[in-house]
C-alpha cells in the first residue's frame, strides 16, 4: 500500500513540475516548431503517466486529464492557441489548473457557440455524488446476478453522473482557491433532439472543445480547400469523432490492459457517420420540415443508450475493468466504515473522570 502510495504521489506530483516546466520554458520560446520540440519530453511523459498509477480508476481519470486533455492543450499552447495561450499571460497555478484539470475559463472572448445558451440545472454537485454513491454500490452489490441491461443502465448512468462530478468538482476546487468563473461540465444533455446537438453543444463540454480546437477546426480548415466550405464540415465530424474512439480506446487500454477491441472506437466512428447523415439531410430538406422535439428527443437519447449497450460498455465486461473499479469502491466504503467504527465510540462515549 505504501509503495502503491508513493507511485501515485511520484505520478501527479510530476505532473506539476513538468507543468511548471511548460511556463517556464516553453512559454517563453516562439509558438511554432521550436516550441513543440521542447514539449515533446512532456508529451510522452504524459503518455506513459497512467502505468505509473496503482488505482485502476485514478489510471482511467489521469488517462482522460492528462494523456488526453492535457497533452491536447499543451498541442495548441505549441502553436499559441488553446486555453493555455490565454492561461500563460495568468499566474502559475492558473497555468497548472488550466492544463491539468477537465476546466474551461469563461472570458468576454469565448467563441463557443454552447457558452452563449443558457445552461439547465439538474443536479446540484452534492446530490450527484450521494446518486453516484448509491448507484455503484446497487452496482457492486448485484453485479454477479443483475441483468446485463440493468448493469448496463446502472452504468450509463454512473458515466454522466462521473463526469459531471469530476469536472465540477475540479471547477469548485479551481473556483474556491482561484476565483475563476468556469463553464459548466455538460449542458443538459437529456435534452438533446439531435447526436449533432448531444456531442456539439449538451455533453461533456471540455472534451468537446478540446476536439473542436485540436481536430474538427484544423481538418474542417483543409478539407474546406479539397471539398469547398459547405462539405467541410464533413470530413472534420468524421476526423473528430475517429480521434475520439481512438483516445476512448487508449483510455480502456491503461484502465484494463487488456487487447483493443475496437468496440469502443466503433462506437465513435458510428456516431460520427450518423453526425454526418444528420447534417446531410438538414441541408437537404432546409428546415423546412423538422421532426417535432417530442420525437426527436427520446430517439436521439434511445440511439445513444443502445448503440453504449452494444458497443461502449462490453470491453469494459469483458475485461473485468468495471469488476476492479467496483472493487475499489467496496475497498473505500470499508476503509472508511472502519476508521468511523473507531472514531464514533470515542466521540460519543462521555470522558469519565
Amino acid at each position: 500500500m505504501e509503495h502503491g502510495n508513493f507511485k501515485s504521489i511520484y505520478a501527479w506530483s510530476s505532473v506539476v513540475a513538468s507543468l511548471c516546466y511548460c511556463y517556464f520554458i516553453p512559454a517563453r520560446i516562439p509558438k511554432g516548431f521550436l516550441r513543440l520540440v521542447s514539449l515533446l519530453p512532456v508529451f510522452c511523459h504524459f503518455t506513459v503517466l497512467p502505468m505509473y498509477i496503482p488505482s485502476v480508476f485514478f489510471r482511467g481519470v489521469s488517462s482522460l486529464f492528462i494523456t488526453w486533455l492535457a497533452n491536447s492543450k499543451l498541442l495548441l499552447f505549441a502553436f499559441g492557441q488553446g486555453p493555455l495561450a490565454w492561461a500563460q499571460s495568468q499566474s502559475l497555478h492558473i497555468f497548472i489548473a488550466s492544463a491539468a484539470l477537465p476546466i474551461r475559463a469563461k472570458r468576454a472572448d469565448d467563441s463557443n457557440p454552447s457558452s452563449s445558451k443558457k445552461k439547465v440545472p439538474f443536479l446540484n454537485l452534492g446530490t450527484e455524488i450521494l446518486a453516484l454513491s448509491v448507484l455503484l454500490a446497487l452496482a457492486a452489490k448485484y453485479r454477479e446476478t443483475a441483468h446485463p441491461l440493468v448493469l448496463q443502465a446502472d452504468y450509463c448512468c454512473v458515466i454522466f453522473l462521473l463526469v459531471d462530478v469530476l469536472v465540477a468538482f475540479s471547477s469548485s476546487v479551481v473556483r474556491a482557491l482561484v476565483g475563476l468563473e468556469l463553464e459548466p461540465p455538460s449542458n443538459a444533455p437529456y435534452s438533446s433532439t439531435s447526436l449533432q446537438e448531444f456531442w456539439g453543444k449538451r455533453w461533456n463540454l471540455t472534451v468537446t472543445n478540446t476536439l473542436r480546437l485540436s481536430v474538427y477546426k484544423p481538418v474542417r480548415s483543409v478539407s474546406a480547400g479539397v471539398v469547398g466550405n459547405r462539405w467541410a464540415a464533413l470530413p472534420a465530424f468524421f476526423a473528430t469523432f475517429l480521434v475520439s474512439g481512438l483516445m476512448h480506446e487508449l483510455i480502456y487500454y491503461y484502465v484494463s490492459r487488456a487487447k483493443p477491441s475496437w468496440e469502443v472506437t466503433s462506437f465513435f466512428i458510428l456516431h460520427g457517420i450518423c453526425v454526418m447523415i444528420e447534417l446531410v439531410i438538414k441541408r437537404g430538406l432546409k428546415g423546412k420540415r423538422e421532426m417535432p422535439w417530442f420525437i426527436s428527443g427520446p430517439l436521439t437519447i434511445g440511439f445513444v443508450i443502445l448503440t453504449s449497450f452494444w458497443l461502449f460498455f462490453p470491453p469494459l465486461m469483458k475485461s473485468g475493468a468495471d469488476e476492479m473499479i467496483l472493487e475499489e469502491f467496496r475497498s473505500f466504503c470499508e476503509s472508511w466504515k472502519g476508521r468511523l467504527g473507531t472514531l464514533s465510540p470515542n466521540i460519543l462515549s462521555p470522558k469519565l473522570s
